[in-house]
């Protein structure tokens, strides 16, 4: 009778759940004898990376994307820029680029005021249309 009375509290341990067990899918719902809990766990880790593959290729298609393909654009823009054209710095000044070197630009600012600048502080290529000012300097 002693045997029979300490085989159900035996049962009782092994099938208590800690309450942090529960929320993390941790403790053991059933007996370790069972083969039920692994596919339930690898269920549950497929549940847990499907969101974060979702994000990231959301992550990617928004932001990475976007970015390398802004970053071409800008690099086309400052191979094509030549001796001549008209640009736009990052700061928002005005200038005529007169020399091209590796990495850097000299540009004429206003008569007799030459700046040497970085590639990268180019920020846009001023066409004859975007050039209003222009046209009334030639006429000048």
């Amino acid at each position: 009778m002693a045997d029979t009375a300490a085989a159900p509290e035996a049962a009782q341990q092994t099938t208590a759940v800690s309450p942090c067990g529960s929320l993390f899918g941790g403790g053991a719902s059933a007996p370790s004898g069972e083969g039920g809990a692994a596919p339930q766990q690898q269920a549950s880790l497929m549940g847990m990376l499907f969101p974060l593959v979702i994000f990231v290729v959301i992550f990617y298609f928004f932001i990475i994307r976007p970015q390398r393909k802004r970053q071409k654009e800008h690099e086309s823009l400052l191979s094509g820029i030549g001796r001549g054209d008209q640009i736009v710095t990052i700061g928002g000044f005005l200038g005529t680029v007169k020399e091209v070197r590796d990495d850097t630009f000299l540009i004429e600012m206003g008569e007799g005021v030459r700046v040497r600048i970085l590639r990268s502080a180019v920020q846009t290529k001023r066409t004859p249309a975007q050039g209003q000012p222009a046209a009334e300097e030639k006429k000048d």
